[in-house]
This record gives structure tokens, C-alpha cells and sequence, in this order.
């Protein structure tokens, strides 16, 4: 759960194909992740299910294509078996019948479906989505979140979702992290988000205008810029 923030209190550096902190450490499975190697850190990717924002799509492959793309990447299965995960995988988001199409042939929220059924072909442990609501209509976005809900009891698996959509993040999250300026200002449970009067989860959860966060970027006032002096 973000809200809106103007600085980052975190440098990263890209080096290796990873961005790797100045301070801290990410801890996965119990392993530090930017101190693998190139082999140990692909194994723990493995583990790990990745839903981004505008779903990533290969263009140019069939929805089937990919799904089945991290099965042949990352598994020696003989395609008789990849053909019956990825039938399972697109049963499971309801595309199964739309397998040999291309991603420009279906809707957006299809789209994201085929790329949730993507982001779960490996059955992993953990599975990260960014923005999964972003640009869907209501009944895009309600399938959506009852999927993510449904196939991590069924999968059985962590899942962190990053979003600024609360009320479908509600229905489904266990637990939610307020960020702002790159720091946590609050957490809790949804139910203990929703009646919280810390004036920033206050703010964000009713939508109100004032609070916290501002809605003007800091600067000058309207009347400075108009020459106007003192007067409001």
C-alpha cells in the first residue's frame, strides 16, 4: 500500500542484473539475496512468481506461448506435461479456450489474467504483483482480486501486493504496510487499517483531501505567482 511521497531515503546501485542496497539486506527463504551467485540466485528466482503492472506480455507469442515460456525456461518437462500445466494454469484465471490467441486479441483484463496464469506456472513459494488493478474496469478488477486471493490458498504461497487500491486490497490482503517517503507510517490488519485515526492511514483509506499528504506540490503560493503580495 503506497501513498504519494516527493524523496527516496534508499540509493540503489544496478550492478550484475540486480539492484543490490547500500544498507540492509532483502532476506528470501533465508538466504541474503544480493550476495548469490548468478546460478544460486536464478535458483531462488524459481521460487518466485512475478504479476507486473501492465502484465509483460510476449506480443508476439499465443496466451499458451506465454504461459508456457517459464516452463521451458526453467524445466527440463517434456512438452506433453507443459501442455497439460498450461491448460490447467489458464483453467485456473478462465482462458483455457483462449489459448491460441494473441495478447492483442483480448481485452486488458484478460490480458492480465493470461499474465497472472504466467506469473503462477512454476507453482512458487512467493509471488510479488505490482499495481494488479491498475487500469481495470470493476469487473476486471474484482475477478482479479478474488483470483489472487483464491490461487494463494490454493497454491498455498506468500504473496506481496503492492497497490493504491484499498478496498480490493482489503478484501483479500491478511495484512497491509502503509509507505510513504520510502518509510512504513503504519500497519496492521484491514480491519484495524479501516477504523485506524492515525491522520496519514485516515487520510489515505476515506480519500480525503486533507490530511498528511498534501494535494499541492510544495512551493510558492497562487498568490505569489500572481503578484497578488499579502492577499489570498
Amino acid at each position: 500500500m503506497g501513498g504519494s511521497g516527493s524523496g527516496k531515503t534508499t540509493v540503489l546501485r544496478l550492478i550484475g542484473g540486480q539492484l543490490r542496497p547500500q544498507k540492509g539486506t532483502v532476506n528470501v527463504d533465508g538466504q541474503i539475496v544480493h550476495t548469490l551467485k548468478t546460478r544460486d540466485l536464478y535458483l531462488l528466482r524459481r521460487k518466485m512468481g512475478m504479476l507486473f503492472q501492465h502484465g509483460a506480455l510476449f506480443t508476439d507469442l499465443t496466451v499458451y506461448d506465454n504461459v508456457a515460456f517459464p516452463l521451458r525456461e526453467h524445466t527440463d518437462l517434456p512438452e506433453e506435461l507443459i501442455r497439460d500445466l498450461v491448460l490447467m494454469k489458464l483453467h485456473a484465471v478462465g482462458l483455457r479456450n483462449a489459448a491460441k490467441l494473441k495478447p492483442g486479441e483480448i481485452s486488458g483484463g484478460m490480458a492480465r489474467r493470461v499474465a497472472l496464469a504466467r506469473s503462477i506456472a512454476l507453482d512458487p513459494q512467493l509471488i510479488m504483483y505490482d499495481e494488479p488493478f491498475a487500469g481495470l474496469d470493476p469487473i476486471s478488477m474484482g475477478v482479479t482480486a478474488n483470483l489472487i486471493r483464491n490461487l494463494n490458498d490454493a497454491l498455498g504461497s506468500t504473496s506481496i501486493l503492492v497497490s493504491h487500491d484499498v478496498k480490493e486490497s482489503f478484501l483479500i490482503a491478511d495484512y497491509v504496510y502503509f509507505l510513504s517517503q520510502g518509510k512504513i507510517v503504519a500497519h496492521g490488519t484491514p480491519q484495524e487499517m479501516t477504523v485506524s485515526t492515525d491522520p496519514y492511514v485516515k487520510q489515505f483509506v476515506h480519500a480525503e483531501a486533507d490530511g498528511p499528504v498534501p494535494f499541492h506540490y510544495p512551493g510558492k503560493t497562487l498568490a505569489e505567482d500572481l503578484g497578488l503580495g499579502g492577499r489570498p
